[in-house]
This record gives structure tokens, sequence and C-alpha cells, in this order.
């Protein structure tokens, strides 16, 4: 069994691989955007160069994310993701990446769990933690 997150930008999924490809060093491994759906009566108006689906790696890790119904309100409550970092260098430069334009949650900090432990929402609401063991 696999699980995967699941991401909607409401509008924003391009602006955010952008991002997370600068950030985290994402690849995208696949992308269709909504002007090629097969039932082009369930496009949102004005949608058609926005993302319907896509895939991306982080690592090891593989996501989707889409542009859902472009209202521009995403919400991303109750969810966080974690990176793992192998040195507090890569901790430290990763929760600087994700803290530009965001909000710090909670420094990034050694504790008694981690070497380096910190929570950041990145610029378009998505919870992060950040920790190396």
């Amino acid at each position: 069994m696999l699980v995967q997150p699941y991401l909607y930008f409401d509008g924003r999924c391009e602006e955010a691989l952008e991002f997370y490809r600068e950030a985290l060093d994402a690849k995208v491994e696949m992308m269709m955007r909504f002007k090629e759906n097969p039932t082009p009566s369930t496009t949102p108006p004005g949608s058609e160069e926005k993302i319907m689906h896509c895939s991306f790696k982080i690592g090891n890790s593989s996501l989707m994310a889409s542009d859902g119904m472009c209202g521009g309100a995403a919400k991303f409550a109750g969810v966080t993701l974690t990176i793992g970092c192998d040195s507090t260098a890569e901790a430290e430069r990763l929760f600087a990446a994700l803290r530009a334009g965001g909000e710090v949650r909670m420094p990034l900090n050694k504790t008694f769990f981690a070497e380096r432990f910190g929570m950041v929402a990145d610029r378009f609401g998505v919870s992060w933690m950040i920790l190396t063991k």
C-alpha cells in the first residue's frame, strides 16, 4: 500500500511547483493542464492553462497536486508534511527556503528528540516540519 499527499493549490499550483523546485529541488514527473481535459465541460471557466493534475518528487517522496477548482483560497488545515534531513546544514537550508514569504511556527532549534526541529508554513499555507536526528 502507498499513501501519497495530494495538494490543491486553488489556482497557484504552477507557482508552488516553481517554488518547490527552487526551495526543495523538486522534480516534476508529469503535468496535465485543464485544456488537455478529455471532458472540457468540467473545466472551471478561464482555467484552461491551469494545472489539472501533476506529480512531482521531493527527494524520494512522490506528491501530487492540482489547481483544483481555481477558487484562490487553498486550505491545508490539519496536514503537515515532514522532511527528515541528514544534516543540520541541510535542515537549516531547507527551513530558510520554506520560510521565505511564509510563517515560522516554531523556530528551528535543538530539542530533546532531534538535533534540529522546526515548523513553518510556506507562502502557500502548506505546513512543514523539518527534522534532523
